[in-house]
């Protein structure tokens, strides 16, 4: 069965060029001109994936990004942007987008993104299974269960976005084993390291705001200056 995409942009020459390239690629399109219709459809489509514009009437694409996440955590969605301004490119990170792509855009581009994107959420979904007590990964107060997607803290479940449970699966993993930036661009988000390691400390801060008694002071997804990041074992 082909996969869904869900193409958010009020410039209708836009739509088609990205209907035109996605249906060539197999995939199904479904379109919205406007935020409110943007998320309605992303609500009754059942998308597995979301090319949300910022720029939108209605709603604007941060909007619909926030309220989407509200309910559901595992619907990729890539932003379109033409703004170059740092915080806006942040802003979508922050409220739960998994990527972005600025306009003007290379289709090529915007192709692989979304080709990394579906095949992640498919693979996680395929991996889900009964949980099994040898299959947790254990770093000191953190418990992350690979199979249910869960994370623990202290015993308390922590709600996390898929992103952000992959990055604390892939540092559960080798607990005290730090990580550069450009590494986790590469093994979490999935496509090579262009430039721009933004988005692993958007979702770094985002999970000490969840996991940290004090995420001012972290001590348990830690930064080894001029290497990277590691969540400690203790």
């Amino acid at each position: 069965m082909s996969k869904k995409i869900l193409v958010v942009d009020d410039e209708p020459n836009i739509v088609d060029i990205l209907r035109f390239n996605l249906q060539r690629e197999g995939y199904e399109v479904v379109a919205a001109y406007d935020g409110q219709e943007g998320l309605d459809k992303a609500r009754s489509e059942g998308p597995d994936l979301i090319l949300l514009d910022v720029m939108l009437p209605m709603l604007d694409g941060f909007q619909v990004c926030e309220e989407l996440r509200r309910t559901d955590r595992l619907t990729p969605i890539i932003m379109l942007t033409a703004r170059e301004e740092e915080r806006d490119r942040v802003m979508g990170l922050e409220l739960g987008a998994d990527d972005y792509v600025v306009k003007p855009f290379s289709v090529r581009e915007l192709l692989a993104r979304v080709r990394t994107n579906i095949r992640r959420t498919a693979v996680l979904t395929e991996e889900a299974a009964p949980a099994e007590e040898t299959n947790l990964l254990r770093a000191g107060r953190i418990i992350v269960d690979p199979d249910r997607q869960i994370v623990l803290k202290d015993g308390q479940s922590v709600d996390v976005s898929q992103r952000e449970f992959e990055l604390l699966r892939l540092l559960a993993a080798s607990a005290g084993t730090v990580f550069s930036r450009e590494q986790l661009l590469s093994q979490v988000w999935n496509y090579d390291y262009y430039g721009d390691t933004r988005a692993v400390d958007v979702a770094v801060r985002r999970l000490r705001e969840k996991l940290e008694d004090d995420p001012a002071s972290p001590s348990l997804l830690c930064t080894r200056r001029g290497g990277g990041y590691y969540l400690s074992g203790e």
